[in-house]
């Protein structure tokens, strides 16, 4: 196996050992000092590397030890951060939150005839649903769309797409390139602070970053490969994130679409390329792929399952990326000179048409 095909297995060593950590903590009877967690680490650790120091370069034998070497590191990791906690407070924090205030500012001064308008674009760019109304949550979470609402990988998703398609008159010039990595890299990891880094976002922005890096370099990696390189890292950032039930959801998403979403799409039989009906069934296909992987946890975590999941996420989906899409260009043309009325417009017709859908299938 050469060394790109360690990656995976390597990443889901630290996963593990990450996770027996913090449960290995949990079990513990009383306070265990970091210094004594790394001395136990070091005491199991030392001698196994001693008794296979002789197989150490031979590939067979070092196949096996790479990912019990990432195991134990993630076992370390999830124990020490359990003791001393990630929430130490970045001196940055005050300037994004004032930069999100600002947003919600200027999507309050857009004049839209419907505070609803508004309220539901400062939860989806800001994360704030302080203002949406109650019958406005309840179509959310009555239609199964609540993680619309919820700031994830999603939002962060659209706009990557976005970007990645006003970029690309940019040609494939080495400084195009460069200025295209800057302009996605930024733009996503602004948004991501922005919105407090919550663990989902964190992983968006990771395989955005990852992937956009290995195309700067003029190299490329399957998607599942990248997965895994951002659930390493986030991991070895942030060991507690594994706790999280949306850093849970969001890795099982991302891995079924790239598990069972190939399978599923390649049952519709060639033709037309443009097809109307192959983008119906495209759209069931990721639908049913991210369903069939978190369905199991979301039910264990939320004893409830969305009926309607998958007529939620044909309409609401295209709705939400129209709407973000509208409210991106309303804003940015707002911020340099008067917006369009008709701009305007077409954006609270988006956000209307999306509440009034969720409302009806909430109601069946």
């Amino acid at each position: 196996m050469d060394g790109a095909g360690h990656i995976e297995a390597l990443s889901l060593s630290f996963t593990v050992g990450t996770g027996a950590g913090i449960l290995l903590f949990s079990l513990l009877p009383g306070p265990m000092p970091g210094a004594a967690a790394s001395a136990v680490l070091l005491l199991m650790g030392v001698p196994l590397l001693l008794r296979e120091r002789i197989c150490l370069w031979t590939e067979g034998r070092l196949q096996f030890l790479l990912p019990l070497l990432f195991l134990a590191t993630g076992l370390f990791c999830g124990i020490t951060a359990s003791f001393e906690g990630l929430s130490t407070p970045s001196p940055l924090a005050a300037l994004f939150e004032e930069a999100a205030g600002g947003l919600r500012q200027r999507i309050d001064a857009l004049g839209f005839s419907s505070p609803e308008t508004a309220a539901l674009l400062k939860a989806l760019l800001t994360g704030d649903r302080s203002t949406l109304s109650k019958g406005t949550v309840a179509a959310f979470r009555g239609s199964g769309a609540s993680h619309i609402l919820a700031l994830s990988g999603l939002h962060i998703g659209i706009i990557y797409l976005l970007l990645d398609r006003l970029t690309r008159p940019l040609g494939r010039f080495p400084l195009s390139r460069i200025l295209r990595w800057s302009l996605v890299v930024l733009a996503s990891g602004f948004f991501t602070l922005m919105t407090g880094a919550a663990p989902s976002i964190v992983r968006a922005f990771l395989f955005i970053l990852i992937r956009e890096s290995l195309l700067l370099s003029g190299r490329s990696a399957p998607g599942e490969r990248v997965l895994c390189l951002a659930l390493f890292f986030q991991l070895v950032l942030s060991p507690l994130s594994i706790r999280s039930i949306g850093f849970q959801l969001s890795y099982l998403a991302v891995a079924g679409i790239f598990l069972l979403y190939p399978t599923l799409e390649s049952w519709y039989p060639a033709g037309i390329r443009h097809d109307p009906l192959r983008w119906i069934w495209k759209s069931a296909a990721l639908s049913i792929s991210c369903q069939v992987t978190t369905a199991p946890l979301a039910w264990y975590r939320f004893h409830a399952f969305p009926r309607h999941f998958l007529l939620t996420n044909l309409l609401a989906l295209p709705l939400t990326s129209l709407l973000m899409g509208l409210s991106l260009l309303t804003l940015a043309w707002s911020a340099v000179a008067p917006c369009p009325g008709l701009l305007v417009r077409a954006t609270e017709a988006a956000a209307t048409a999306l509440i009034h859908c969720l409302e009806i299938i909430s109601g069946m």
